[in-house]
């Protein structure tokens, strides 16, 4: 008897079950609720004087900053070096880089001037209630002596230690000129050099994805610890530094950008939000520097140049820090102290802003600067203790501002030099922070999920 042969029918393919995806919340948005609840957390800490609160957000504060200082030696020193050697593939580099510290020094010229007259303008020592007896000199001082002796370190392993990082650009930049003039012989070294910095990067962005969790801490510590009593007592002077960063970050810079450049000003801000959000929460130009120089490529600079000004920026770029905040803080510690500022004195603070800007290093904090700017003239150093309280909640909206024009110099640059890929910053979209890796290719982050992790 036959039989007709049937085919199984082929089994059903199992059904996977609908699952809600979790939407990713923005970067920005994480910052701003970092930022919303480490002002409610300070509140709570400080009026309901909580201990172990402030202390707490005083720890996750220390804690971040620490570990965004922990890569910051290895990383000027290794982009430093690999800058340079990179400014080889690229033609014309000796004007490149003269042109790109001259716009440095212009811009900075600019928000000093801008510093001076706001200070001029609102005297913001005026009415604080603050006295001499207030003021106590600084850990940390600067003086043309120690700024020019200092560059040359005396040996190769203290500014490691000390995280002198005026000094690490002064070796980096020795060793990469050396591996220049020996060409192929230094390739191996080059390709260590490549690879550290690369795993630098990667693991100063996984840092980075910390930064709401570091702004409750960094936000809540200054509420807890200072209050808003004492916020009070600096109004004016907190009010002039803010505005005057506004200023040169949201009129200066764009005005640049579309006269100069000739480009669109809200592509720039589109482009590189993630990094101006990122520095206003770190207060680090150097913690931000890898993402600073992710999306100053997308907006269209050459990855060979963005290498060389990005870094060389992120350690001498300090518009906010080097020339808004000396120039309103030397009015606002004369007015303190009862000194008359001159015409010349007003010349000496423009002069020290645009010179003296690499004393600051790329690291939190301006004290180093403002010594410098003091001493030159001859204002009592004791003023800058006056300052320290109010100073994390200022550093923020300066390094904000320090970074922007990181970012703004190189595309100025590369328009006038006819380098500038005017597609690439059209069509510049931001970034997830650490959704790539920084040395990987670079894609539009719209609509696009990471890549599932290797088993």
């Amino acid at each position: 008897m036959s039989t007709s042969a049937q085919t199984p029918a082929p089994a059903a393919a199992p059904q996977t079950p609908k699952t809600s995806r979790i939407p990713k919340i923005p970067f920005w948005v994480q910052i701003l609720a970092g930022l919303a609840l480490g002002v409610l957390l300070g509140w709570v800490a400080k009026s309901g004087d909580i201990g172990w609160l402030g202390s707490t957000l005083e720890h996750i504060g220390d804690l971040f900053v620490q570990l965004l200082k922990l890569a910051v030696a290895p990383l000027v020193f290794f982009a430093i070096l690999v800058s340079i050697t990179n400014l080889r593939q690229v033609n014309n580099a000796a004007r490149l880089a003269t042109r790109t510290l001259l716009w440095f020094m212009v811009t900075s010229l600019i928000a000093v001037a801008i510093g001076l007259a706001i200070g001029l303008l609102t005297h913001p020592g005026a009415g604080t209630g603050l006295t001499p007896k207030d003021g106590k000199l600084p850990q940390h001082t600067g003086s043309w002596i120690d700024f020019l002796t200092g560059i040359v370190p005396t040996d190769v392993i203290t500014p490691f230690t000390e995280l002198n990082v005026l000094q690490i650009v002064f070796i980096a930049a020795v060793a990469g000129i050396a591996a220049l003039q020996l060409g192929e012989k230094a390739e191996p070294v080059l390709k260590l050099s490549r690879a550290a910095l690369e795993l630098l990067q990667k693991a100063l962005w996984w840092v980075i994805r910390l930064a709401p969790i570091g702004t409750i801490g960094l936000i809540g510590h200054a509420i807890a610890t200072y209050g808003w009593n004492l916020i009070g007592k600096y109004a004016t002077f907190t009010v002039d530094i803010y505005v005057g960063c506004a200023l040169v970050l949201f009129g200066v810079y764009p005005l640049l950008l579309s006269t100069v450049a000739k480009v669109n000003p809200l592509q720039f801000f589109r482009g590189a939000w993630p990094a101006i959000q990122l520095a206003f929460v770190s207060r680090s130009s150097v913690g931000t520097m890898p993402v600073t120089q992710k999306v100053t490529e997308r907006l269209g600079v050459p990855k060979e140049y963005a290498s060389f000004a990005v870094p060389f920026g992120s350690t001498t770029k300090m518009d906010g820090c080097a020339s808004i905040y000396p120039a309103i803080a030397a009015i606002f510690i004369a007015q303190i102290f009862n000194v008359h500022l001159s015409i010349a004195d007003y010349v000496l603070i423009a002069f020290v802003s645009v010179i003296g800007s690499a004393a600051t290093a790329g690291l939190t904090g301006a004290t180093v600067m403002l010594t410098l700017t003091l001493s030159t003239l001859g204002l009592p150093l004791e003023g800058v203790g006056l300052l320290m309280a109010i100073d994390p909640i200022l550093d923020m909206m300066r390094t904000a501002t320090n970074v922007a024009g990181q970012s703004v110099i190189p595309i100025l640059v590369s328009a006038r030099e006819k380098i500038l890929d005017r597609d690439a910053y059209a069509g510049a979209t931001s970034i997830r922070i650490g959704e790539t890796a920084p040395s990987a290719a670079v894609e539009p982050a719209v609509d696009r999920e990471p890549a599932p992790a290797a088993a």
